[in-house]
């Protein structure tokens, strides 16, 4: 008896903890994209929503004008938009192909000295704080940038820049989603049967094929899995793109040029601003929340499709 009253105890403490999770997610929605104060004339709702119904859809999703402190304010976010997408896309260039391979090698090329070695500073890299990466950048990309200038004839590779730019953040973000993808793939790796290995070299191929064209297949929907879940961390990174990303709230001309992120905005201004001001960084924060669930819809449907 003693044990089923333990038994019945833990499943409400279980369905509590639930419901407490269900209910954190029901607030953030709320305060993102309804939001509300109350005044002296009553409720006022300055969420994301709300913003956009009176700022118009298509004028702050597509304005490519962000001027707060002008007395016709402009709150357009689409430099913002795709200054996420740019650096997410480079961030995934950098990060994929070498957190993917990096996590195949030491799956099942790593000698075991090596594997001591490598593991622990991968685990390292995830526990750094993001500012110390960017602290990284600032001072070692930067100036690498900064001195590339290549040209042939008058066609100019990369031309004359001050080293904050769209590829300096990609490289950045690039770096700190290789541990997301290369733990996680590993597993992955690690988590197919050894007998699908086995049997694969018992009918004549090689390590290296074995691996490749048996073990990393089989394992497609965890790899993938990474791949989403460092997308999400690199999508929503703040304090090292503000460093070495430029930060200028206009549509970037080339992947040499200076942008602002969702988030970099939001940090930057959120200190300072106030009525409409800080209502347009919270549609901002509404749209930056709409990616992440995008993000996670999908890893959500590639995890059931390999299942």
């Amino acid at each position: 008896m003693q044990g089923k009253g333990l038994e019945r105890f833990m499943k409400y403490v279980f369905m509590f903890c639930a419901f407490l999770s269900i209910l954190s997610i029901i607030l953030i929605f709320y305060f993102i994209f309804i939001g509300g104060t109350k005044t002296s004339s009553g409720w006022k709702f300055d969420g994301g929503l709300p913003f956009l119904v009176e700022h118009g859809f298509f004028k702050t999703l597509f304005g490519q004008q962000w001027q707060p402190s002008w007395k016709e304010a402009l709150y357009g976010i689409l430099p913002f938009i795709m200054g996420s997408i740019y650096v997410t896309i480079g961030a995934i260039i950098v990060g994929v192909p070498i957190g993917v391979l990096t996590a195949i090698f030491m799956a099942y090329f790593c000698p075991p000295f090596l594997y001591k070695i490598f593991k622990p500073a991968i685990n390292l890299m995830a526990a750094i704080p993001s500012i110390v990466y960017g602290f990284f950048a600032l001072h070692m990309f930067v100036p690498f940038f900064r001195q590339m200038k290549w040209s042939i004839g008058n066609f100019k590779i990369i031309p004359a820049n001050n080293g904050m730019h769209i590829v300096t953040a990609s490289v950045l973000l690039g770096i700190m989603i290789l541990p997301t993808i290369i733990g996680l793939s590993e597993a992955a790796i690690r988590a197919v049967p050894k007998h699908y290995y086995n049997a694969s070299m018992g009918l004549g191929a090689t390590h290296e094929r074995s691996v490749m064209n048996v073990i990393v297949p089989a394992a497609k929907s965890g790899i993938l899995s990474a791949i989403i879940l460092g997308i999400g961390r690199a999508i929503g990174e703040t304090m090292a793109v503000v460093l070495v990303a430029g930060n200028q709230p206009r549509m970037a001309g080339g992947i040499f040029e200076g942008t602002r992120t969702l988030t970099t905005n939001i940090v930057l201004e959120m200190g300072y601003a106030s009525g409409d001001h800080q209502h347009a960084l919270i549609m901002t924060a509404s749209v930056l929340f709409i990616f992440i669930l995008i993000i996670n819809s999908i890893f959500m449907w590639v995890k059931a499709k390999g299942e």
